[in-house]
């Protein structure tokens, strides 16, 4: 998988899987036009996990003695659209089996930085104080009529200080990305029976 070459060594990694009718390159499809925030407007759970996230920042600046500053909110988060150069970025595509995308950052400690970067870049980043993302979406034929949907997200710190405070957040916060990534699969899900 591209997943294995972009992060073949983790500190964390979450995976989801769903079944959905129809074959990889129809899912495929769906997955990368699928607009993923739509899986927070739809569900209430991940509403409410990115709203008691915004709030733990808000509390963390406080005691900081500093402000948040949100960045405005997409109009639309499609993987078709990521770009090679950003925060979340494409990292590599093998249609109708795998696409991966990934991010850099410090997202622990209440206040979410990301850093703009270069896909080129991603695998040999190692800034101290921050940590890696490698994502993707794995496809395999389930059956004559069905698409295996796996949803996998690998993070990595760069340093051994970021990885303890990663690990620690991630001891938290990893039941909650479970529910996202289940909510996209379940919107991806929806996508491809629609497009049928």
């Amino acid at each position: 998988m591209l997943l294995d070459s972009l992060m073949p060594e983790l500190d964390a990694t979450r995976i989801e899987h769903r079944l959905i009718d129809g074959p990889p390159a129809h899912v495929y499809e769906a997955a990368v036009h699928a607009d993923f925030l739509d899986a927070v407007r739809r569900s209430m759970m991940v509403r409410g996990l990115f709203a008691l996230r915004a709030t733990g920042e808000r509390v963390a600046a406080t005691a900081r003695r500093s402000s948040v500053v949100s960045p405005p909110e997409p109009p639309a988060l499609r993987l078709a659209e990521l770009s090679e150069h950003g925060d979340w970025v494409r990292l590599g595509a093998d249609p109708p089996n795998e696409f991966a995308f990934g991010a850099i950052g410090r997202f622990w400690g209440g206040e979410t930085a990301w850093a703009e970067i270069d896909s080129s870049a991603f695998t040999s980043f190692d800034r101290p104080g921050y940590a890696k993302i490698a994502a993707n979406l794995s496809l395999r034929p389930y059956g004559d009529r069905r698409t295996l949907l796996s949803y996998e997200a690998r993070t990595q710190a760069t340093d051994e200080t970021a990885g303890r405070a990663f690990l620690r957040y991630w001891k938290l916060v990893s039941p909650g990305i479970g529910a996202v990534m289940r909510s996209t699969l379940a919107l991806i899900a929806d996508e491809s029976r629609a497009a049928r």
